[in-house]
């Protein structure tokens, strides 16, 4: 009998994993129907079926259980030993791309991007912002950037920043004209500046005070999707304006805009950036993923 190589150990893990042969593929960057005769031959090579499938389902036989116990750790063991041995003789060089959403790329990735590119002069990076939800690696995407509740559980997640704030302002004038909300529900009966995302959703405003979580749909004065548009009607007295604190920290110390209801504006997760749990990353993003470690630690240690 001849016994499987690694690709055919490989394709086997992919697909037990996912249990879907689509997405184990496009994992793997082979065709489903390559993908589905390596596990065929697989298959008859050890003379056990490994898998049961339908149209619409794969499950694992008692068979495909025992070996993905016993081969999944070793693959990733033998797959982590090559992985540093290349890293000794590869250079992070080549395009990477990464999908980040507007505050994210504002106020975190912005300035990490000259260092990086300093740090790395063969890597060219390629920072696509957009606010709507985007499946990366059928986009072609190396890794993207989102918040902790939007992220899908096959993606390996690293943070990238400290916690953030939500914070509610508006500028004085609007606050003299208008009078001081200080419930959410107060905002019901005031001019807002809102955010509609690409898909056409205006999310509520989310408040939450000592364990208590209240939503709002408040009317909308201005809807756009640009942060200097919403600032610079905020900083106009347009409306009541919901911002990330990096986006107005200046103006709020400056005394141009005033922050409002904070008791109801408690911290948040910061950005992650995640990438498929495949094991195999390539080198550019691997010299972004340590670029980004280091650049957390420094900032731990210069607060």
């Amino acid at each position: 009998m001849t016994p499987p190589d690694l690709r055919d150990l490989d394709a086997f893990v992919a697909v037990a994993r996912t249990r879907n042969f689509r997405r184990a593929a496009v994992e793997m960057r082979v065709s489903v129907s390559g993908l589905s005769q390596r596990l065929r031959d697989l298959e008859e090579r050890l003379g056990v079926r490994l898998m049961n499938r339908t149209t619409r389902s794969v499950a694992l036989t008692e068979a495909g259980e025992l070996l993905l116990s016993r081969v999944a750790p070793a693959l990733r063991d033998v797959g982590d030993a090559l992985d540093q041995v290349r890293g000794l003789r590869e250079v992070a060089s080549g395009r990477l791309r990464i999908n980040a959403p507007p505050p994210a790329v504002d106020l975190v990735l912005a300035p990490m991007v000259g260092p990086f590119l300093q740090a790395h002069p063969q890597v060219d990076l390629d920072l696509v912002s957009e606010s709507g939800f985007v499946d990366i690696v059928g986009a072609g995407f190396d890794a993207g950037v989102r918040y902790g509740e939007h992220l899908a559980q096959d993606m390996v997640a690293i943070p990238l920043s400290g916690p953030q704030h939500y914070v509610i302002v508006a500028s004085p004038d609007y606050v003299a004209r208008r009078g001081r909300p200080k419930h959410p529900k107060d905002l019901l009966e005031h001019d807002c500046i809102r955010a509609r995302y690409s898909s056409g959703v205006m999310h509520d405003w989310e408040f939450e005070k000592r364990g208590q979580v209240v939503k709002v749909d408040p009317p909308a004065k201005l809807i756009s999707t640009n942060m200097g548009l919403a600032k610079r009607a905020a900083l106009d007295g347009v409306g009541i304006w919901a911002s990330i604190d990096g986006y107005v920290d200046d103006a709020v110390k400056s005394g141009a805009l005033v922050s409002l209801m904070e008791d109801w504006c408690e911290p948040f997760p910061g950005p992650f950036l995640y990438y498929p749990s495949r094991r195999q990353v390539p080198p550019a993003l691997r010299a972004f993923i340590d670029f980004v470690a280091d650049w957390r630690k420094r900032a731990m240690r210069s607060k």
